[in-house]
């Protein structure tokens, strides 16, 4: 008797897990869906391995062979200073 009541019981409950909501997919929780962040996160993270530029991508060996030079012999060029706004100062004009 105690296990046909364990058995029920447990079936009860395996079933109680394939609820559905009325979009016919399974209820996981509520709106979040359980992981769903995770899912984002990792695609986020995941690199295309084919990758599709507008403009053709050109490369030189010998510029790529002179920076390398020039990185080991500590002789590297600075890069201009580029900025991402003029500010100006101004102040407050008052008697």
């Amino acid at each position: 008797m105690r296990t046909k009541v364990s058995l029920t019981l447990g079936a009860v409950l395996l079933l109680g897990g394939c609820a559905t909501q009325p979009n016919g997919y399974p209820y996981l929780g509520g709106a979040d869906n359980w992981g769903e962040a995770n899912k984002q996160t990792l695609a986020a993270q995941v690199i295309d391995p084919m990758p599709v530029y507008d403009t053709p991508f050109e490369a030189s060996a010998q510029k790529a062979v002179a920076a390398s030079d020039r990185y080991y012999a500590d002789k590297v060029k600075q890069p201009d200073r580029v900025t991402t706004s003029k500010a100006e100062a101004g102040g407050a004009g008052g008697r």
